[in-house]
């Protein structure tokens, strides 16, 4: 079955301090995105569509572009690769954009803006964050299972294994109940300590977290179907009052799914990964994730380069 990974690869990288995306952190300069292309293909999928700003589109198709000329899926077909630009002006005719904004408008946007090269079941994935190779053969699996519509999917990390020393994180706080999920809270800033305890300060008073709970890392599945719901989603976010005045507020893709489910409109099951997620929230971090990166090499998860 085809089957597209939309890599959403846009975001700024302020706290990280630059493009993450493109921070060639593996033990031959391999960005992360290289590693979910090779484990996505290796568990089926025929398709991948880079979300991107315009301004690095050149950067990404030298590091990873390129490189999959000639690359053919698990059938033996020429891997499809597409280029979709999130920027201000796939925005609606009506939404006036306030003086100062530059930080895209966020996730739910991100997706949308690569309706026009999706028509088959697809996965989304963060381009800086690393799932495991087990995490695409499930999501795979799963996608071919989804009806046309009223159905997605999700593989959910546990918190302790998606937060970081060396900075406050986001993650969409997931209530799952016999492997579906019931609903999803986005906290923005989460705070891990020395002691291992965790805590959302973003009020101001530390709110503790289970370390156990599931969270969403942005990695999702969903069929066509869902374009409209995010396009109305969307819209219904920019007519706002937040996203008329605040030239930081985002449209987050857990949010988005959260609404989908109070209404009714959308079942989710949450699958899980043996595997554990690494991303690269702050530069801090990029050692960390470089250790890790060369280990699997050396274990024979990876080939010595994923560029030959």
């Amino acid at each position: 079955m085809n089957a597209a990974l939309v890599i959403m690869a846009a975001g700024l990288g302020s706290r990280y301090g630059g493009n993450k995306q493109v921070d060639g952190v593996g033990p031959n300069g391999e960005v992360l995105m290289e590693y979910s292309i090779h484990d996505a293909i290796r568990a089926g999928f025929t398709k991948v569509v880079f979300i991107v700003k315009p301004e690095i589109l050149g950067l990404v198709r030298t590091l990873c572009g390129d490189s999959l000329r000639g690359k053919t899926t698990r059938g033996g077909k020429p891997l499809e690769v597409c280029y979709a630009f999130q920027d201000f002006e796939s925005l609606p005719a009506f939404y006036t954009l306030p003086a100062g904004r530059t930080k895209p408008f966020g996730t739910t946007h991100a997706v949308l803006c690569a309706r026009d090269y999706v028509n088959e079941p697809f996965c989304v994935i963060n381009a800086d964050d690393y799932y495991g190779v087990d995490a695409y053969r499930a999501m795979y699996d799963e996608l071919c299972r989804l009806p046309q519509s009223g159905r997605a999917t999700m593989v959910g990390y546990l918190l302790k294994n998606t937060v970081s020393l060396n900075g406050t994180v986001s993650r969409g706080i997931c209530r799952v109940e016999n492997g579906e999920l019931t609903g999803v809270k986005e906290a923005l800033k989460i705070q891990l300590y020395p002691d291992g305890h965790i805590a959302d300060i973003a009020d101001g008073t530390p709110r503790p977290l289970d370390p156990d709970t599931p969270v969403s890392m942005n990695f999702w599945g969903f069929t066509p179907a869902i374009f409209d719901e995010l396009e109305t989603y969307f819209e219904a976010f920019l007519r706002s009052d937040d996203a008329k005045t605040n030239i930081k507020a985002e449209c987050l893709l857990p949010l988005m799914v959260g609404e989908e489910l109070k209404a009714g409109r959308m079942t989710v099951s949450v699958l899980h990964s043996k595997d554990l997620w690494f991303g690269m929230t702050y530069r801090e971090d990029r050692g960390r994730v470089a250790e890790d990166l060369r280990r699997l090499h050396e274990s024979g998860v990876y080939p010595p380069s994923l560029r030959d």
